[in-house]
């Protein structure tokens, strides 16, 4: 039975397989370049964000970092794209917006690696996700967007300013900031629980019912997000400004209230089925 030498690699990489890795690499050292025949076109590399490729190896061990260091070393292009989501994107970014590297605890050990191994901080590639900043905002993964900028990351945009919850840049920002930056500011505060932010954005003028835009969970509100995460106090910031309790996403049809509950966050949908009951 023929394997496929990329897959057995694939194989060795998503199990955190190292002394398997080194000898595939020995013998085959060109698998660090190689793509998959599959419709993403991955590098190995790629594999690590578990993010974009089948869902099978969409997995991450717990040695992810010393894996990364492992191809890097073997002269893996960091900055390598790859076909996801309809568009071009490279590891780091696919890295910062996938569920199981932050599940795993390795996530910021990865974006570590990725940047010592030569991987760009700064946008890079074609699509929604080109930004490793703004991306890690818009996925919920904090942890992961403090490292991008502990690594050199430039915070210049409202978006960025206000999903890391710098309140006196977003104060700075906020005067000549577009409508659109003006919305996805509060969509990345609401989602991160910036309360401070939030509030600052409701006080300018930011519709608290607005569904958020595209690129940041369009098919739901600040508060279907934030009730979703379980940020209480945004939640009833949210609330006492008008934010609506009765409005449905677009995609599962669930009010905010629905999405505390299917989330397990209690505190919230109790705060919320209380409001809905005062309606």
């Amino acid at each position: 039975m023929h394997v496929d030498p990329f897959e057995s690699a694939v194989d060795a990489v998503i199990a955190g397989d190292l002394d398997g890795l080194a000898s595939q690499l020995q013998a085959r050292p060109d698998l660090v370049r190689d793509r998959s025949s599959r419709p993403h076109h991955s590098t190995l590399l790629h594999y690590l964000a578990a993010n974009g490729v089948e869902d099978e190896h969409q997995v991450s061990p717990p040695n992810a970092a010393a894996v990364a260091r492992q191809l890097l070393a073997a002269g893996a292009d960091p900055n390598a794209l790859a076909d996801m989501y309809d568009d071009r994107y490279d590891t780091l970014c696919m890295l910062v917006s996938s569920t199981p590297p932050a599940l795993a605890g390795v996530q910021v050990p990865l974006v570590h690696a990725l940047v010592n191994g030569g991987a760009s901080v700064e946008p890079h590639g074609h699509g929604l996700w080109t930004s490793p900043l703004v991306t890690a905002l818009a996925f919920g993964f904090l942890d992961a967007a403090q490292a991008l900028v502990q690594r050199g990351a430039r915070v210049e945009t409202l978006p960025a300013a206000a999903g890391l919850g710098l309140v006196d840049l977003t104060e700075r920002l906020l005067p000549l900031a577009s409508d659109d930056d003006r919305h996805r500011a509060l969509a990345f505060a609401a989602q991160l629980g910036q309360l401070d932010i939030v509030r600052l954005l409701l006080d300018a003028g930011e519709d608290p019912n607005r569904f958020n835009p595209k690129g940041a969970h369009a098919h739901s509100t600040p508060l279907h997000q934030a009730a979703g995460a379980g940020h209480l106090a945004v939640v009833r910031l949210l609330v006492e400004r008008g934010a609506r309790l009765e409005v449905r996403d677009t995609i599962h049809s669930g009010t905010p209230l629905g999405w505390a509950e299917y989330g397990g966050r209690t505190e919230v949908a109790r705060y919320l089925a209380a409001g809905s009951n005062d309606h």
